[in-house]
């Protein structure tokens, strides 16, 4: 996508500034726009990939020894740098792209749209995590088997792998997915982060002005706008390695709270109804949370201490206003006073 965009390597990202901007204004117009346009556009995105997927294994199989060749060894053995190859770097990279899992959880946020969010939720979420998890592998397991891995820290390394091919037509497809494909991701993230400040301000935590409803489009509008606002600033001047990275930690550290929250409820509340239920309780959430904090660790030391001053701005806003209006502890003290 880089490559395709060349503005994106000035101190100032215009493209992802109005990229954001025009996502933010599809958002505020209303959900069941934002739908149609994110199902238009995710059907060219996965229609992309499929098409790289057959492309890709049609070029392995006319050329096994060339991809025998990239895939060998399949693990590079590592340098003498931790995350530098190696199975510490599978750690690593594995922390870095975690971003790109981001969206499923922010589709629970949307919860309160859904026509039956007890059925819908669980099969969407997970039925589009199995989907897309496989077509993850496919591509780098087929990318890696067209070029060298090697060659492939470059801009837009699917393009790449394209070229390599020798199909024209294809390198340039490629360059319109991924293009397209950021636009889904914006529109869920700002979707899902927007949601998540509608219900703070409804739990307390967050004024009334993030919980306002839109009377013609009936969407949290200020909410979408704020947040709109401040991620095409930080969008356009920070380089996206970083925000990546930022990200992935910032959701690793969610998914770890979440998972202790799971384990804890199901110990303290067994009695609470749940329409959908985690097996294997504790065992799936002590899994998350290994699994969770090992690529957390994975992760540059310069990404934590970027992680700290997030959680500190979080926290000061949390007991400055969350904590004195938060309706959650307001009806927990309610039956202490009446005794």
């Amino acid at each position: 996508a880089v490559a395709a965009l060349p503005h994106a390597t000035a101190s100032f990202n215009i493209v992802a500034f109005l990229a954001i901007c025009l996502v933010t204004t599809i958002l505020v117009i209303g959900i069941r726009e934002s739908a149609n346009f994110n199902t238009i556009v995710v059907f060219v995105k996965v229609g992309t990939v499929l098409v790289f997927i057959a492309l890709a294994a049609s070029y392995v199989l006319a050329h096994p020894q060339v991809a025998s060749a990239n895939w060998h060894p399949f693990i590079p053995p590592n340098t003498g740098e931790f995350g530098r190859f190696g199975w510490s770097g599978i750690g690593r990279g594995a922390a870095v792209i975690f971003f790109a899992y981001i969206g499923f959880d922010a589709v629970s946020t949307a919860a309160q749209e859904a026509k039956d969010p007890q059925k819908d939720m669980p099969i969407g979420i997970l039925g589009s995590l199995v989907i897309c998890t496989l077509l993850y592998v496919a591509t780098a397991w087929l990318l890696t088997g067209v070029v060298s891995y090697k060659l492939l820290n470059v801009a837009a390394p699917v393009a790449r792998g394209m070229q390599a091919t020798g199909i024209v037509w294809g390198e340039y497809l490629v360059l319109i997915g991924t293009i397209l494909g950021l636009s889904t991701v914006m529109l869920v993230m700002l979707l899902g982060q927007s949601r998540v400040f509608f219900s703070m301000s409804r739990d307390g935590l967050l004024p009334d002005w993030a919980g306002r409803v839109h009377s013609r489009f009936r969407t949290p509008y200020i909410s979408s706008i704020t947040v709109g606002l401040f991620v095409a600033i930080f969008a356009s001047l920070i380089p996206i390695g970083i925000l990546g990275e930022l990200v992935s930690i910032g959701t690793l550290l969610a998914f770890v709270i979440v998972c202790a929250g799971v384990w804890v409820l199901r110990r303290r509340r067994p009695d609470l109804k749940r329409p959908f239920k985690t097996p294997l309780v504790p065992i799936v959430p002590i899994l998350g949370i290994i699994v969770a904090l090992y690529l957390m660790v994975s992760l540059p030391v310069d990404t934590w201490l970027r992680l700290v001053v997030w959680l500190v701005i979080g926290l000061v806003i949390y007991f400055a206003y969350g904590r004195k209006h938060s309706r959650v502890a307001e009806l927990a003290q309610r039956p202490k006073q009446r005794v």
